[in-house]
């Protein structure tokens, strides 16, 4: 078996095992996700949820709200425009700013969510932390060893009694 190196250079390699971690949440969320059927990445939950908490926001809060640059957030908001799920429209009296809401439907999608898909994810994220304790770098490990033998979609499965 090869050696780990992201993991044996500790906090050299952190910003890279960070990524490695939140990919591989991300992918496993994605997994709950398709099991609900809903049609949106794991990633544009985050945008859904800040519409949802906060209301009409512009772009440039938005992107302050979800700590992602305005042009990631402008690709992310257009996609989601496309699959009816977010609308936009201009802020009065300037022409340049825009206003981004939940649609009817991005309502409907974001409650099916919350009732639905992010209490397994929740339950699953902190299955997979319960009892750690320790320096960073061992709970780092434990959550990868953690996620590696135990998927969150098999967590959140597992919490429901689900084979």
């Amino acid at each position: 078996m090869v050696e780990d190196v992201v993991r044996s250079y500790g906090y050299l390699t952190l910003g890279t095992r960070m990524k490695r971690i939140g990919e591989r949440l991300q992918a496993d969320t994605q997994k709950i996700i398709e099991e609900s059927g809903a049609p949106v990445q794991a990633s544009q939950y985050t945008f859904l949820a800040a519409v949802d908490r906060s209301g009409p926001l512009t772009i440039g809060e938005l992107s302050e709200a979800v700590g992602i640059t305005q042009p990631g957030v402008t690709r992310t908001v257009a996609q989601l425009v496309a699959g009816g799920l977010l609308q936009t429209a201009q802020v009065s009296g300037d022409q340049r700013r825009r206003i981004v809401s939940l649609t009817p439907r991005g309502e409907q999608l974001v409650a099916t969510a919350k009732a639905e898909i992010w209490p397994r994810v929740r339950g699953a994220v902190a299955d997979l932390c319960a009892g750690l304790d320790g320096p960073l770098l061992d709970q780092l490990a434990a959550i990868e060893d953690g996620l590696a033998a135990a998927p969150l979609d098999r967590r959140a499965a597992k919490r429901e009694g689900k084979p």
